[in-house]
């Protein structure tokens, strides 16, 4: 089963800028349980800093991952995006 795993790191001054806008925490997480719902996202992790992020896709594929990182609120904040393709083995 192949998966895309996504690691995402905000920069300084993006967290900055998300901390004192509350709007845009609550639009991005419409998009993290949208996607879930439509069973393309698998899993979702957030550092304790909440700086960084690691989210797991499944039955898209890469193309398809970037486009739908790039429609986040936080996009314009990351510093890195990393994408991983997977095979999961169990």
């Amino acid at each position: 089963m192949n998966r895309i795993m996504t690691v995402i790191s905000l920069s300084d001054s993006g967290i900055e800028t998300i901390k004192s806008n509350p709007e845009l925490p609550r639009k991005e997480m419409e998009f993290v349980n949208q996607w879930k719902q439509e069973n393309i996202l698998e899993s979702f992790f957030i550092s304790v800093t909440k700086k960084d992020a690691v989210l797991i896709f499944q039955n898209v594929d890469e193309a398809r991952t970037k486009e739908l990182i790039e429609i986040l609120p936080y996009f314009p904040y990351m510093a890195k995006i990393e994408y991983h393709n997977l095979n999961k083995q169990f």
